[in-house]
């Protein structure tokens, strides 16, 4: 049963239920869909959400981790919120479908946290 995103926000959500939401800045500019949710599995917890931005039917478009902490759950509007202008996801450091990063290597990480200024976990 997926849970019902119009209320309180449930205290346990599957990352199916999340993956194809939207993510909006705080403008209301849609800045894609979460695409997939990263797990950490030496620290326990979710690492990154991939962003897709710019595709269309599935194809082209970029890829971006965007650190979990960067997001916020808008229950109401049934959508992810990113307090980043269009601008600043269009030229963070991203990735296609067939070329991913290595999301284990810190020192990417930290560039990555550091671009969405948030402060690695780890």
């Amino acid at each position: 049963m997926t849970p019902d995103l119009t209320t309180t926000t449930p205290p346990v959500l599957s990352s199916g239920s999340l993956i194809g939401n939207p993510v909006r800045n705080l403008s209301g500019e849609d800045l894609g869909k979460i695409d997939e949710i990263m797990l950490d599995p030496e620290f326990n917890r979710i690492g990154y959400a991939v962003v897709s931005f710019g595709t269309f039917l599935g194809m082209g478009g970029k890829l971006f981790a965007v650190p979990w902490e960067a997001l916020t759950l808008d229950t109401e509007n049934k959508c992810f919120i990113l307090n980043v202008e269009k601008e600043r996801l269009e030229n963070a450091p991203g990735f296609d479908k067939d070329n991913w990063p290595a999301f284990a290597d810190r020192s990417w990480g930290e560039q990555i946290y550091s671009h969405y200024q948030t402060q690695p976990y780890w």
